[in-house]
């Protein structure tokens, strides 16, 4: 994520004032100046960073943290509150039309993702918001454009409009939008032409779209990758065009992120979107509140929780945990339980969001453990009906057999085999907790006294 560097530096400094009894102007000093270092190198702009220093200091050598039972606690949470209000106070959601159709313009330069970012949107608030959207193809200057946004638009099932390269943009937009309305579209999402650098030209036929479409969003794209470029971007678009909020991209890249937490206070536009992947359906809503919580290592479960009605079968899952609590969990349970969980994302992306987690996500080898969760259900798959249904009927013939098919050794998958049965065995003993309040007896699962 883009502020793992910073999020890293900022709880080391956190951790370091819990652990004193009380408040001084002296611990305050020392923790101050390593949040100063961790936001400076998270390439924070430096005023924004010693205003922000100065109203942490202040709130938190005052009588009511002072006074308070955990000052430590109330320090985290100014520093927290101090980030939200850096982000944006609340979701800055779209600017739906009250009446009539939606028009949501797409800016940038080359390069940010700003084609894939439309097709994102699009996707999103058809699926999420029940809109039904159209796609607008008026970056003329490109042919790839164009094709890239067919591409996407079949790809969600959304219509993309396009009278080719041929046609000025301008003139593509006035017939998109009187089809749109024909057609009963409510949100038209155009998506306009970049340049490496932003000039004259397409500063004026943006400004011609903005004239004849009359958005209620302009949304313009970021790279989250080149830091304080982003405020300057920002900066530059919205001084000629309305903008009204940022899609961030690659936010799932080994940034710094300090772009991101400068730019609504320099420019007063906020982050709408967060781009988390290069997959149709990698954006997310961006939440600061929520952003905030990560920073600090404090989680994120709301998000999780969506993710999870959004990507896993729920039904499938639930079904899978009842008999696991009642011990008849079979091979193809685990099978759907790995499932679901290659659907969440990276394990280390899941950690983030769980509180207190997030200091044992760096310590993951993605590759590893999505290779290993790959061969785990190639081992499963591998296995006739009757052998998932009683993995004690496997002898050495069974798992050479296995093995082979699979593509892995007959050791592993007697060690999934293993695996699977300490798993039924611990489920088969909390579900009898649960019914009568004991404690599983877990010595003899890992190697105690029985």
């Amino acid at each position: 994520m883009a502020f793992d560097s910073l999020s890293n530096k900022l709880n080391k400094a956190l951790r370091d004032i819990s652990g004193k009894g009380r408040l001084t102007e002296k611990n305050m000093e020392d923790m101050l100046k390593e949040v100063r270092v961790a936001l400076l190198e998270a390439d924070v702009n430096y005023k924004i960073v010693k205003d922000f220093l100065v109203r942490v200091k202040e709130k938190s050598l005052g009588t009511d943290v002072l006074e308070s039972v955990d000052p430590s606690s109330m320090v985290v949470k100014i520093v927290h509150d101090e980030i939200v209000e850096l982000l944006g106070t609340q979701e800055a959601t779209l600017n739906y039309a009250t009446d009539g159709m939606t028009v949501i313009m797409m800016v940038g330069l080359q390069g940010t993702g700003k084609t894939t970012s439309i097709a994102k949107v699009a996707n999103l608030i058809k699926n999420k918001q029940n809109r039904n959207p159209m796609l607008v193809a008026a970056d003329v200057i490109r042919p790839a454009a164009i094709e890239q946004l067919q591409t996407l638009g079949k790809a969600i099932d959304v219509e993309v409009f396009s009278k080719g390269v041929e046609v000025k943009a301008i003139d593509t937009v006035k017939e998109a939008l009187v089809y749109a309305k024909d057609k009963g579209y409510d949100t038209v999402l155009i998506d306009t032409a970049g340049r490496l650098h932003i000039d004259e030209e397409l500063m004026n036929e943006l400004k011609e779209i903005e004239v004849i479409a009359h958005p209620q969003d302009i949304l313009l794209t970021v790279d989250a990758m080149t830091g304080q470029d982003i405020v300057q971007v920002a900066k530059s678009f919205h001084e000629q065009l309305n903008v009204t909020g940022l899609v961030v991209t690659k936010f799932d890249g080994d940034s710094r992120g300090g772009g991101v937490l400068s730019v609504r206070s320099i420019t007063q536009v906020p982050v709408k979107f967060v781009g988390q992947g290069e997959k149709i359906d990698e954006i997310e809503y961006f939440y600061p509140d929520r952003m905030a919580d990560r920073i600090l290592g404090m989680g994120d479960i709301v998000t999780l929780v969506e993710q999870a009605q959004e990507k896993m079968d729920l039904e499938a899952s639930e079904e899978a945990a009842k008999r696991m609590m009642e011990g008849s969990f079979t091979m193809d349970d685990m099978l759907v339980q790995l499932e679901q969980v290659s659907k969440m994302g990276p394990l280390g992306g899941i950690l983030k969001m769980l509180p207190g987690m997030n200091q044992y996500a760096d310590m993951i080898n993605e590759a590893d453990a999505e290779k290993g969760l790959k061969r785990q259900k190639a081992i499963i798959q591998s296995m006739t009906l009757e052998e998932r249904s009683d993995p004690s009927i496997l002898n050495n013939r069974r798992k050479n057999r296995i093995a082979r098919g699979s593509g892995t050794t007959p050791q592993e998958v007697s060690k999934m085999v293993n695996q699977f049965e300490k798993m039924k065995t611990l489920m088969k003993q909390m579900g009898s907790m649960s019914k009568t309040g004991k404690m599983p007896n877990f010595g003899g699962m890992f190697g105690g006294k029985k």
